[in-house]
């Protein structure tokens, strides 16, 4: 069974919006902040991953287009083969 990646983003996602909203409400109902601390720390923790993945995939996508352009210039400064034969 292949692991689907995301699968675990989008649960991941859930999670960290859930623990934040009730977070919200929870200090708001109770008026304490300190209380429901834990609740905001598990929504970071569900969102770090997302976001350092995230950067992972820009990083990799503007490497590739470097890595594009370098290759049409490099194409582009070989010269044309010419038609006649070489003896």
């Amino acid at each position: 069974m292949k692991f689907d990646k995301s699968l675990l983003r989008t649960v991941l996602f859930a999670v960290g919006v859930v623990a934040l909203v009730i977070g919200v409400y929870q200090t708001i109902f109770y008026n304490d902040l300190a209380r429901n601390y834990w609740l905001f720390m598990v929504s970071m923790v569900c969102w770090m991953p997302l976001l350092y993945w995230r950067q992972q995939e820009r990083l990799a996508a503007k490497i590739a287009e470097q890595e594009a352009k370098l290759a049409r210039q490099n194409r582009a400064k070989t010269p044309a083969k010419s038609a006649k034969k070489r003896r």
